[in-house]
């Protein structure tokens, strides 16, 4: 699937984004809370998600120019919105929202996306916050939702990384720039 075929506002499986990007394109990991929405980018092998920041939840059109600036800046291609299921796998009314929402996103900003499950992020981060981190509740605050967003787009990247080699390697040219 050739990137200039994808029409942003089209949903596209995690492989299916992975497969459209030009080598050495970033994705941009959303985690869409009520009040804030947080931010992840992948390395440009798509290997690794690093926690990025967040963005004021606003009306669409701010959120949209806001997403489209972080991906010029940085050089992505495609966002990865995270996907709140409900606990036995279902879509939900949270979920149809979310979706709804990563549709409309993707159309504004001009960027293709899919979605990622994202059951249980933000609980996984201020476990390991608490325990690994001992951040206090006002620090971690600050940091959950840039965190959750790595979770989840860490996650993506995992499911849909290419298969290792006969050696047991990635291919690592698949995706990284000549």
């Amino acid at each position: 699937m050739e990137p200039s075929n994808l029409l942003p506002g089209l949903l596209l499986s995690v492989p299916e984004l992975r497969a459209a990007l030009a080598p050495g394109v970033r994705l941009i990991g959303l985690d869409p809370g009520e009040r804030i929405i947080g931010v992840a980018l992948s390395d440009v092998g798509l290997m690794l998600a690093s926690p990025f920041g967040a963005l004021k939840r606003a009306k669409l059109a701010v959120n949209a120019a806001e997403v489209a600036k972080l991906a010029r800046q940085h050089g992505a291609g495609g966002l990865v919105v995270g996907l709140p299921l409900s606990m036995d796998g279902t879509l939900g009314p949270a979920a149809q929202s979310a979706r709804d929402w990563a549709r409309a996103l993707s159309a504004a900003a001009s960027l293709p996306a899919a979605m990622w499950d994202e059951r249980l992020s933000s609980a996984a981060v201020n476990r390991f916050l608490i325990k690994e981190a001992h951040m206090s509740r006002a620090k971690r605050a600050a940091r959950v939702d840039q965190m959750a967003a790595a979770y989840m787009l860490q996650g993506a990247l995992d499911a849909s990384a290419p298969p290792p080699s006969l050696d047991g390697r990635r291919d690592l040219r698949e995706n990284t720039p000549a």
